[in-house]
């Protein structure tokens, strides 16, 4: 018997164990461990969209197109989402085809690249802050700047490096197609590194931009336009903890939203890692979501038991 909808966010960096794992078949391995776990979920009824982020992927093809720009076309941001979107979508969708066969589930799996409207408007345009790409020297970034229109930050005397926006993700194009799948009873992967980003013209037509999105934010937009009963993300802790890394150190089991919202505002979640998730948990629910999950992935199942992991609930 279903359970509902679920999206579940699995991180980019998930897919990296540590240096020396980083090669696409280690990152296979890596990623068909979290569909190991999200199998099992599945296996408990649930219908799952898993979504996931790209950021160290999107990475390593901007070093290959920087590496061999004397030979090849440098390839834009947006096309270095689409390709990273399909990679990892592949991976993930031959990883949960191989669960079901070994544990005789009648499911099938599709990978849908995904597109997520922002706003040109968006403030973020204007104060580009993600770093992405290589190191540079100071000479080759102001190049770039001056021929490319890159926006260049020296970074804490490690070198240079290009930044780009990265603005609030408005609308998924694909959410009806995502929607059509899930009804279907096909687990759906989409919305990688938050949607490959892009805006629409005055004639209504859609052009890709240079920008990053959030992949919990992106994620948090699809659970609610697609009615999601659950909003689960995965990442490297089994809860999340207030006062963090402190004497007093807290581990959370049960949240409010309106706990969660005072937590963020007392400064209690990083902002380059936990804060942009309690963030997209908010936001889901004060759209009418009901429920989200915060763990890592191997307690997954156990955390749908109500044994471990942070519930952050409306009320």
């Amino acid at each position: 018997m279903s359970k509902g909808v679920a999206v579940v966010a699995v991180g980019g960096n998930s897919l990296i164990k540590d240096n020396n794992h980083k090669t696409v078949p280690d990152q296979y391995e890596a990623g068909a461990e979290s569909m190991h776990h999200i199998a099992e979920m599945i296996g408990q009824g649930w219908n799952v969209v898993v979504t996931h982020g790209n950021g160290p992927q999107v990475g390593f093809i901007l070093r290959r197109s920087e590496l061999s720009s004397h030979e090849l076309h440098e390839v834009p941001l947006d096309y270095c989402g689409a390709d990273s979107q399909g990679a990892i979508g592949y991976m993930f969708a031959r990883a949960l085809t191989n669960e079901f066969k070994n544990r005789k589930m009648d499911k099938q799996v599709a990978a849908v690249v995904t597109q997520t409207v922002v706003d040109r408007n968006d403030d973020a345009f204007q104060h580009p802050t993600k770093p992405i790409g290589s190191f540079m020297g100071e000479e080759e970034a102001k190049r770039r700047a001056s021929e490319d229109g890159w926006v260049v930050v020296e970074d804490a005397g490690r070198g240079w490096r290009r930044v780009v926006a990265s603005p609030k993700p408005v609308d998924i194009l694909e959410k009806d197609a995502i929607k059509a799948l899930i009804d279907a009873g096909i687990i759906v992967v989409g919305v990688g590194g938050g949607g490959i980003p892009v805006v629409r013209e005055p004639n209504g037509d859609i052009e890709g931009v240079e920008a990053v999105i959030d992949k919990d934010f992106g994620s948090s937009l699809l659970a609610t336009m697609i009615g999601a009963d659950l909003f689960v993300i995965s990442t490297a802790v089994e809860k999340v903890a207030i006062n963090f890394n402190k004497p007093d150190q807290k581990w959370l089991e049960k949240l409010t939203l309106e706990e969660a919202k005072q937590y963020a505002a007392d400064g209690h979640f990083a902002k380059g890692s936990m804060l942009p998730k309690i963030e997209a948990i908010i936001k889901f629910l004060e759209n009418g979501g009901k429920k989200a999950l915060i763990t890592n992935p191997e307690n997954i199942g156990r955390a749908l038991q109500g044994e471990t992991g942070t519930w952050i609930t409306r009320e």
